[in-house]
């Protein structure tokens, strides 16, 4: 990994030409929705009617802007992305509530009137990425153009561009002005090199170029900035959606070296570290909300295989001292079938349809039955609702 970084800070030095350009879909099923596309009674897929719903509502919001906060991070900039730890609260033994104290997976929302950086860019992504399809599978280019505007306040226009780095997400006052762990916020940034994928030529050449470069400048900070070295070497979730997003945005710009490395990463370091023998989690499992983050977990590898079959870098199959991915999508699957047995406490209860998302691409993987009588279950369970969670329009949940 350590001699991937000389190299792509060389790389980043050179014009985006030195780069190949992005030429297909990383992370949407392109035959998925290419077959939505023709369905002769699409109106009538409850998924496409949702999506559509969605993007209606996506043409009214406003733009935003990080620049929105009312609290400015310590490097006083508004273009800074900035955020506290969502399970740290004020103090209740100290007159100013500092240091700031942590509750796990209790969430502390009052932070965020002031500070809604978390909300503004989940917000986006989602109505950029429903315009984005909606575009693509009808060609009305209202939400092609809408989607466009979007993008630009968000990474282009000076008065509102986030600068690209996540330096000073997850603060904790009194504790820390960022950390590493803040960089898993931006996860839902891995739809965006699909979203203009999928809008074409409506997005000017200038104007892709400029958003590539927000993303090469981004991973440069993610691999070299002291938070992004911290989150890179941790061990549960936030590793592997840091991986998610490093793969995500290398293949974006074109650089291919990087996203193969840190695949390699996922294989050779992830894995072993998140999975025992039998395929469970101990880092997640370990949480008061065990279920929840298992699922978050994998959602991540969910990404990650598929950039591998994308780049030749076996993530689905990898197997060493016995412990492999598929034993940890087979044990959710287990539980899924029969929940009875889940033996840990949780916070909030055990959502099944968290793990949709999950047995989908499981499925899709390995194809064993165990996946599809899982996938049968939540469909059977959860009813009409389970379109909110289709993989095929909302890969990222």
């Amino acid at each position: 990994m350590h001699k991937v970084l000389p190299c792509l800070i060389f790389l980043l030095t050179l014009p985006l030409a030195a780069f190949s350009k992005p030429t297909e879909l990383a992370l949407y099923d392109a035959a998925a929705l290419q077959a939505l596309k023709q369905q002769p009674n699409q109106p009538q897929e409850p998924a496409f009617a949702l999506l559509i719903e969605r993007a209606n509502a996506a043409l009214e919001s406003p733009i935003r802007s990080v620049t929105q906060k009312k609290r400015l991070p310590a490097s006083g900039n508004p273009h800074d992305y900035f955020s506290i730890g969502p399970y740290w609260w004020p103090n209740p033994d100290t007159e100013d509530g500092l240091p700031f104290i942590r509750k796990d997976g209790e969430r502390n929302y009052a932070t965020l009137e002031q500070i809604p950086d978390s909300q503004l860019l989940r917000a986006f992504a989602r109505d950029v990425s429903n315009l984005a399809v909606a575009y693509h599978l009808t060609g009305d280019r209202r939400y092609g153009e809408t989607a466009v505007q979007h993008l630009h306040a968000w990474f282009i226009h000076p008065a509102t561009r986030m600068n690209p780095n996540f330096e000073h997400a997850q603060a904790v006052p009194g504790v820390a002005d960022g950390r590493g762990f803040g960089i898993i916020e931006g996860r839902f940034l891995i739809h965006i090199p699909d979203t203009v994928q999928l809008l074409g030529n409506l997005i000017e050449e200038k104007d892709r170029d400029s958003v590539i470069q927000w993303f090469s400048e981004l991973n440069h900070w993610m691999l070299t900035s002291e938070n992004g070295k911290a989150e890179n070497h941790w061990h549960n979730n936030h590793g592997t959606w840091f991986d998610a997003q490093v793969v995500a945005f290398a293949l974006f710009v074109g650089d291919l070296d990087t996203a193969r490395a840190q695949l390699q990463v996922t294989r050779e370091r992830r894995i072993a570290q998140h999975f025992d023998t039998a395929g469970k989690q101990p880092a997640e499992f370990e949480r008061t909300r065990p279920w929840h983050y298992a699922n978050f977990n994998l959602e991540a590898y969910n990404l990650l295989g598929q950039f591998g079959r994308q780049l030749g870098v076996d993530i689905w199959g990898y197997e060493n001292d016995d412990i492999s991915l598929r034993r940890g999508y087979a044990l959710i699957a287990n539980y899924l079938l029969e929940p009875e047995g889940w033996p840990f406490k949780e916070l909030y209860g055990m959502d099944i349809k968290a793990a949709h998302a999950t047995m989908y691409y499981a499925q899709n993987a390995y194809g064993d039955a165990i996946f599809s009588r899982a996938l049968e279950k939540i469909h059977r369970d959860r009813g009409e609702t389970i379109v909110e969670t289709d993989p095929r329009l909302w890969p990222i949940q």
